[in-house]
């Protein structure tokens, strides 16, 4: 197998690491002010993700690295057309990172109330653009022989992208909900597994719709459409434990949807990396756009030593914070920031 296509494969998993990871953390921003009924279940909300929501934003920047390292071309090409798109998810991501460092500055509701808010939109935006962006991704854009992109905005907000962000605000939106049944007790917990029953539906209804008119309409293949075939299955297996109130089940087929979804689309993708609407010849490939093969070759060494260590913190980060919390275990004063989520034994 060449290198620029691992290399592909990678930046792919990347991708769906940062999905499956900060879906829930979008999930759980958007969910804030609907299961937490007042400012300490809602720092027990905010808890759930307070050790881990960071972290998972570092597969979005080893990915937007791999992407400039390998791929360069794609990365100009896609950075510099989809520019007003990203900027609005970066602005977010800070606002809602900013917000959950100053939200227990102060004892004043409102100032909460305020940063609440922030944490909201920052995670809605985001959830809805990037499915808008790889939306786009997967039909392609108007890309001239230079590789620039030579579109409109409003070449980007068509009914296919459009449908693509509902489809990523609806199941990290449930995805969110599933895992706050699946970390928190009490009466939060009992709120939260309600929400999934409720939102089971339209998400399906939505996630498969998009599925469906991206294998069969927009850009298909054998591979691309048994994958979304078996991420279809496995929603409708998460939704089944849902219904059983089996929370561990229930994430794990939640997070196996989003997964096989994402495989979906960089599988239909492939050997593309931006197709081109305006004539096939100038479509942005695996080849044309990647970088030399002693660069490719450096990468691979680097990764191979690297990625071990960072999957083994991430994982004991959540090994350590796996227990469920509760409003008990928050205190009366001191506030609301992520960092005070309480290892298990402590």
């Amino acid at each position: 197998m060449e290198l620029h296509t691992i290399w592909f494969i990678a930046i792919a998993v990347l991708f769906t690491g940062y999905f499956v990871l900060e879906g829930f953390d979008f999930g759980v921003g958007i969910l804030l002010p609907v299961l937490g009924r007042d400012d300490r279940e809602r720092r027990v909300v905010i808890n759930t993700i307070g050790p881990v929501w960071d972290g998972n934003e570092v597969w979005l920047l080893t990915a937007g690295g791999a992407m400039f390292a390998a791929f360069p071309e794609w990365y100009a090409s896609l950075f510099s057309g989809f520019y007003l798109a990203l900027l609005l998810i970066l602005l977010a991501l800070i606002g809602r990172g900013v917000a959950f460092e100053y939200r227990g500055k102060r004892e004043d509701p409102r100032w909460r109330a305020r940063w609440d808010h922030v944490i909201v939109v920052g995670s809605l935006v985001p959830a809805f653009l990037w499915g808008v962006a790889f939306a786009n991704i997967v039909r392609g854009v108007k890309l001239d022989l230079t590789g620039e992109y030579v579109g409109s905005l409003v070449d980007l907000l068509n009914p296919y992208a459009l449908l693509g962000g509902l489809t990523t605000l609806a199941l990290f939106t449930l995805h969110g909900a599933v895992f706050l049944a699946l970390k928190t007790r009490g009466e939060i917990r009992v709120r939260a597994n309600r929400l999934a029953v409720r939102l089971g539906t339209p998400t399906a209804v939505v996630a498969a719709t998009f599925l469906a008119w991206t294998v069969f309409s927009v850009r298909g293949g054998t591979s691309a459409t048994a994958l979304a075939g078996l991420a279809a299955a496995a929603l409708v297996a998460g939704l089944t434990a849902v219904h059983a109130r089996r929370e561990g089940w229930a994430f794990l087929g939640t997070t196996v949807t989003i997964g096989l979804a994402v495989a979906a689309l960089f599988t239909s993708l492939y050997p593309n990396v931006l197709p081109s609407s305006l004539e096939d010849g100038l479509s942005l490939t695996v080849t044309n756009a990647s970088s030399t093969p002693y660069t490719l070759r450096i990468m691979t060494w680097l990764a191979v030593a690297a990625l071990p260590v960072v999957l083994a913190y991430q994982g004991w980060t959540y090994w350590v914070f796996r227990r469920r919390l509760g409003t008990a275990d928050i205190p009366d004063s001191g506030a609301g920031r992520p960092a005070a989520a309480t290892p298990r034994g402590r």
